[in-house]
């Protein structure tokens, strides 16, 4: 298993998961939140057409996730997989006509061999996942968008070889940033965004036996910078800052390997 973040953050996210043999793998495409023009743009410069992808998966409705998923799908032609939470809450972005598979936010489910188990997830959204994604060898979790950590996502974020994690904020920096207080409440409440701290808290809870790979991600622009959130990771980990690797906006992360 490999994986590649096609950007990350407000602006738009996608992560680009790919398991199985080289001559026939089988790709992922977690979130789209960018348009469709700009996703194949960031898929061309990794060498893959549009007949790369095997599915979309979708976390949750907000247009940073959601975005181009849909359209994405569509021009694709492959299934895309949602809560059906997920799919009221975007029903602007549900207008195209993609092939809608819609998932239990409790249950597996396997694309080409590969097992996705959803993780429920405290987030302002009407049923919101995240995901682990199981090719039989490696595990990894991807958790870019939630309030606070809760039991359940502990559990499944168990006996991991990779973590994408979310580390949003800093809470100095966004409390003395220019964002309006009703957007500064939303961000730091308990259905909003991880803050560096809190992604720490986390990642010290979870079994470190198989980890070999953490990737902050979701960081923002103006309420935080790389060097604190890997700060953060690292000491959770139980790793120097340098080993934690950092997605950003523009340019996500080039291939990493499970």
């Amino acid at each position: 298993m490999r994986f590649n973040s096609l950007g990350s953050g407000s602006e738009g996210n996608a992560l680009l998961v790919e398991c199985g043999s080289p001559e026939a793998p089988v790709r992922l495409l977690i979130d789209c939140g960018f348009g469709v023009r700009e996703a194949r743009r960031r898929l061309d410069r990794l060498g893959l057409g549009d007949g790369a992808l095997h599915a979309v998966l979708v976390t949750h409705e907000h247009g940073d996730h959601i975005g181009g998923a849909p359209r994405l799908a569509a021009a694709l032609g492959v299934p895309l997989f949602l809560t059906q939470g997920t799919a009221r809450g975007g029903q602007a972005a549900m207008r195209a006509q993609a092939q809608v598979r819609f998932i239990d936010p409790h249950r597996p489910f396997e694309i080409e061999g590969v097992v996705i188990e959803p993780v429920a997830v405290p987030h302002d959204a009407r049923e919101p996942v995240q995901f682990v994604i199981d090719d039989g060898v490696s595990r990894l979790g991807v958790l870019t968008d939630l309030g606070h950590s809760t039991p359940h996502v502990i559990r499944a974020m168990q006996r991991l070889d990779a973590i994408m994690l979310e580390c949003n904020h800093d809470p100095a920096m966004l409390e003395a940033s220019d964002y309006p207080a009703a957007l500064k409440r939303r961000i730091a409440g308990d259905y909003g965004h991880l803050a560096n701290a809190a992604a720490a808290g986390l990642l010290a809870a979870i079994d470190h036996s198989r980890l070999r790979t953490v990737v902050a991600a979701h960081l923002s622009r103006s309420n935080n910078r790389p060097e604190l959130a890997r700060a953060a990771l690292a000491a959770a980990w139980g790793q120097a800052p340098e080993a934690v690797m950092v997605a950003d906006q523009d340019d996500g992360i080039d291939w990493v390997a499970v």
